[in-house]
C-alpha cells in the first residue's frame, strides 16, 4: 500500500444517524487501484474506489491548482474546512422540487418528500444576486434546475431575470418532456437567453432510458426550433455502462442539435440509509472504467490519453486575466472533480483535438505567455499567439474546413472552451463529472468545488448540497407542506404528472 495524499472525510454510518462526523482519510494505491480509505472509531473502516487505473490518477493529479476563493460569500460547509479555495464557475439554482415524473428512486420530488420547495421570483432574484456579487469574481454561469424547472409557469421570467442579472451563460437542466410535448414551448425556449439545454439521457434503449422516445421527440422539436446547444447528461452506473459508447454515437448522429455529452458517474445521495456495501460495489463506475469502456466501445476513437482534468485549462484563465487586466473565473476544481476532451469529426469518425494539437505543450506555452508584462502587453500576446500557435498543430491531421489556428486563438482569448464548438459544425464536447457522496468524500476536493448552489442559507458546494443532504434540509426549511400547496394552488400535485401523450 502506498499513501498518495492525506485528507479528511466523514463517516457514512454516522451521517445515516444524523451526525456529520469528520474523520481522517487517505488516498492510497492498493491492489493496483486508487482508493479513499478512512476509519471511524465507532463504525470501522471504509474504502471507496477513486481510480481503477493509478496512471489516470497520477496524470490528473499533477494539474491540481489552488484558486483565489470567494472572499465575501456566506458559505455553508458544515465546518468541514476553514477556507474555500475556488470560485463559483457555475451556480446551480433550484427553482422547484416539483416534477412531471414520479420516479421511485428520486429523493427530491415533492410527491416523495411531502413538501413543495418553490421560491418566489423575488427570492430567486435575491439568490441570483448572491451569486453575482461574489468577490473577487461574481458567478457568470447559472444552471436553472429542480425538480423539473419546466413545470413552473413563470420559467421564462426566471430565465429573463438571469440574463438581466448579468449571467453570460444560462443552462436549463431538464428531462425534456415539455419540449417533446410542445413545439410552442420549444420555440419560445429557442428565443430565450438560454445558452445550453442540459438533457437527462441515461441510454439509447428503453431498458436504460424509459423516455428514449420522448428524448428523441424533444431533440426533433429543438431541431425545428433552431436550438443547437444540447448537452446529453447520462448518470452512469453498471446498469448502463455498456451503452456509454452508443450515447456518444447518438450525440454524433445529432451534431446539429447536440453539442456535448457530460457523463455523471453514479453518486449515492438522498436515501443513503437504503444503500448497502454490495449495492455500492455493484453499481459504482469510476473514471478509469468509464474511459476504458468508451475506448473499447468507440473502437479507440476516444482513448484515456485524450482526457484531461478540469484544471488543465487553468493557464487559459490567467491568459485572459492578463489580456483583459481583470480578474477572471478560474477553473481550479480539484482534478478528481472531472475531465473532458473535445472531438471533431473526420471521415465519419471522432477525432479528439489531442490527436492533432499538442495540448500539453500548448498549455505550457499559454502559461508562459500569461506572465508577459509591460507596454503593449495585449498586442504582444496576440502577436505571439498567432505566430507560435502553428508550432503546436499537426496540420496534416486537422479536419477539413477547420481553421484550428483561429479556433484556438479565439478560445484562448475568450477563456470559454464551449467557444471551440462555435467555429465548427462537426465538433463534440465529451466530459464527465463524478460528484461525491458520504463514502468517497474527500474534503480537500470539496474545498475546491467550483459548482455552488445559491440557497437561502448561502452558497453551498455541490457535493455538500447533494452528497451530504444539506440541500434537502434547506429545501424543507424553506418550503410548505404538500397539502397546503395544493390548497393554495387549487390543484393536486398529480395534475402536473406526465401521462405519456405527445402532440
Amino acid at each position: 500500500m502506498e499513501i498518495m495524499e492525506t485528507t479528511e472525510s466523514i463517516c457514512p454510518d454516522c451521517l445515516k444517524e444524523g451526525d456529520v462526523k469528520k474523520i481522517a482519510a487517505e488516498i492510497i494505491e492498493e491492489d493496483g487501484k486508487i482508493w479513499l480509505k478512512k476509519d471511524c472509531k465507532e463504525h470501522g473502516t471504509f474504502k471507496a474506489i477513486i481510480f481503477s487505473n493509478p496512471a489516470d490518477y497520477r496524470k490528473w493529479k499533477k494539474y491540481e491548482k489552488e484558486g483565489k476563493g470567494m472572499d465575501n460569500a456566506e458559505l455553508k460547509n458544515l465546518s468541514l474546512y476553514d477556507k474555500h479555495k475556488s470560485q463559483s464557475v457555475l451556480t446551480n439554482l433550484t427553482v422547484t422540487n416539483r416534477c412531471n415524473l414520479r420516479c421511485s428512486y428520486c429523493f427530491m420530488n415533492a410527491g416523495a418528500s411531502g413538501y413543495v420547495y418553490e421560491p418566489s421570483l423575488e427570492e430567486i432574484g435575491d439568490l441570483m444576486d448572491q451569486a453575482r456579487n461574489i468577490e473577487p469574481v461574481g458567478s457568470k454561469s447559472v444552471q436553472i434546475t429542480g425538480g423539473e424547472p419546466t413545470v413552473r409557469e413563470d420559467l421564462f421570467k426566471i430565465i429573463d431575470m438571469a440574463d438581466e442579472k448579468g449571467f453570460v451563460h444560462i443552462q436549463l437542466n431538464t428531462n425534456g418532456l415539455k419540449m417533446a410535448e410542445s413545439e410552442k414551448f420549444t420555440e419560445k425556449l429557442a428565443e430565450s437567453p438560454v445558452n445550453t439545454v442540459y438533457l437527462s439521457f441515461d441510454g439509447v434503449s428503453e431498458d436504460t432510458n424509459p423516455w428514449i422516445e420522448q428524448n428523441k421527440k424533444a431533440i426533433e422539436n429543438m431541431r425545428k426550433a433552431g436550438i443547437h446547444s444540447v448537452v446529453l447528461v447520462p448518470v452512469l452506473s453498471q446498469d448502463n455502462l455498456d451503452e456509454a459508447g452508443d450515447i456518444v454515437r447518438f450525440a454524433q448522429e445529432n451534431l446539429d442539435v447536440v453539442s456535448g455529452v457530460n457523463f455523471q458517474p453514479l453518486a449515492f445521495t438522498g436515501r443513503i440509509t437504503e444503500v448497502d456495501d454490495d449495492y455500492r460495489k455493484n453499481h459504482r463506475v469510476d473514471y478509469s472504467e468509464m474511459m476504458e469502456e468508451l475506448n473499447k466501445q468507440l473502437d479507440g476513437e476516444i482513448s484515456r490519453d485524450d482526457w484531461y482534468p478540469v484544471p488543465f485549462v487553468y493557464p487559459v484563465s490567467k491568459l485572459v486575466e492578463s489580456v483583459k487586466d481583470k480578474d477572471q473565473v478560474e477553473f481550479t476544481a480539484n482534478p478528481m472533480c472531472g475531465g473532458a476532451t473535445y472531438a471533431f469529426i473526420k471521415d465519419g469518425k471522432l477525432l479528439p483535438i489531442t490527436r492533432f494539437v499538442d495540448v500539453e505543450g500548448l498549455m505550457k506555452y499559454v502559461e508562459r505567455l500569461s506572465k508577459k508584462r509591460g507596454k503593449l502587453k495585449k498586442t504582444r500576446i496576440m502577436s505571439s499567439l498567432m505566430k507560435n500557435l502553428p508550432d503546436f498543430i499537426d496540420s496534416e491531421k486537422v479536419p477539413e474546413e477547420l481553421s484550428i489556428k483561429n479556433v484556438l486563438s479565439n478560445a484562448l482569448v475568450s477563456g470559454n472552451y464551449y467557444s471551440i464548438g462555435k467555429f465548427h459544425k462537426k465538433s463534440l464536447y465529451i466530459g464527465s463529472m463524478w460528484f461525491q457522496d458520504a463514502w468517497n468524500l474527500n474534503i480537500n476536493r470539496l474545498s475546491s468545488c467550483v459548482i455552488q448552489y445559491s440557497t437561502p442559507e448561502g452558497m453551498v458546494p455541490f457535493c455538500t448540497y447533494n452528497g451530504l443532504g444539506v440541500g434537502e434540509e434547506i429545501r424543507k426549511k424553506n418550503s410548505i407542506p404538500l397539502e397546503k400547496w395544493e390548497e393554495r394552488e387549487g390543484k393536486s400535485l398529480k395534475d402536473g404528472l406526465w401521462h405519456g401523450k405527445l402532440s
